[in-house]
């Protein structure tokens, strides 16, 4: 195991020098930044500024040479490059990271947990009214796009805010912002403040991940219980629960273990959604800043977080693999 891992994460690095590569040539062909920062100053700056400002931020050699002293500056000395709007970048990637990972993982969990009981029970009373309900609720999901659920949900909170702070005077859903603007100094009031502007954003965002995830364990299980060894295990007479639970359920995770690590990339993009209509500060607004901008190294910086964290999601997934399967061994 502990070889079959270090020869995946060898593996890994070509594949992120190579979209590294090709997302740097995307980034400096769609402009450059200090036009863009300098393109309203009234009056315009001369051209010495504009060149100095351009040394500052290596854009005066070949595009290729840009990408190599980048690249090479990351892996020697944790250099990420300088930013047009004079962010440390690695910093802000490490704290933007935080706050987008604290809604991911959340959402992660609220979905996993809706769609595993969903879908077993979808499963388990196929073409029942149950089943039918979920299935309804699942293609509705499906078919509204996240910024629209988003923004159902803040214009609903809202009107219950108004509401309910003319009958008692508070507000009891956050709508705006990961945390208060002062937020409370003891330890359970930090996490009760985490917890009430995290409901709406993860909400929005688990609903959309569930709908495709419920969708895949139910077909998922469909097929596993018509398999003959689940067949065997209910003519040797054992209940239905333990059919499901110690037979089919096991063996109908191992293609889910992979769509949810291949989740993992469509939840960074849905973030990006999330975290704008309500206002978050996290990796959505870092990258649009920086794509608005035309910022290559702030940009290069979240797209190579951003494909470490799948590249190691689906290194965790292949893992997993081995525990839900034991006749699965990697050598």
């Amino acid at each position: 195991m502990l070889v079959f891992t270090i020869r995946r994460l060898f593996q890994a690095i070509p594949i992120l020098i190579v979209s590294s590569f090709l997302s740097f040539w995307l980034a400096t062909v769609s402009g450059d930044p200090v036009t863009q920062k300098f393109a309203l100053r009234n009056p315009p700056p001369s051209k010495a500024i504009l060149d100095l400002t351009r040394h500052n931020m290596r854009l005066d050699r070949p595009w290729i040479t840009q990408y190599w002293d980048w690249l090479w500056g990351l892996v020697s000395r944790g250099d990420w490059g300088p930013s047009i709007d004079g962010l440390q970048i690695g910093s802000a990637i490490g704290t933007a990271l935080a706050v987008t990972l604290r809604l991911i993982l959340a959402a992660m969990i609220i979905a996993l947990v809706l769609a595993m009981a969903s879908g077993i029970i979808s499963a388990y009373r196929q073409y029942s009214k149950v089943d039918y309900s979920f299935t309804f609720v699942g293609f509705v999901f499906l078919a509204m796009p996240t910024f629209w659920i988003a923004a159902l949900l803040k214009e609903g909170a809202i009107q219950f805010n108004n509401s309910w702070q003319s009958s008692f005077g508070t507000r009891p859903i956050q709508t705006v912002g990961q945390q208060s603007i002062v937020p409370p100094t003891d330890f359970f009031g930090r996490m009760s403040d985490y917890g009430t502007h995290l409901v709406l954003p993860t909400i929005s965002l688990a609903l959309i991940t569930y709908a495709a995830w419920s969708r895949f364990v139910r077909g998922s299980l469909l097929e596993v219980l018509n398999s003959d060894y689940v067949r065997l295990a209910r003519a040797k007479g054992l209940t239905p629960r333990r059919v499901m639970f110690r037979h089919a359920l096991r063996t109908a995770l191992i293609p889910m273990t992979t769509v949810t690590a291949l989740t993992i990339a469509a939840l960074f993009g849905g973030a990006i959604i999330t975290e704008r209509v309500f206002q978050w500060r996290g990796m959505g607004t870092l990258i649009i800043n920086a794509i608005n901008e035309r910022d290559r190294y702030v940009i290069m910086g979240w797209l190579l977080v951003v494909g470490l964290i799948v590249v190691l999601g689906n290194i965790i997934a292949d893992l997993l693999y081995a525990v839900l399967d034991p006749r699965i061994r990697y050598e």
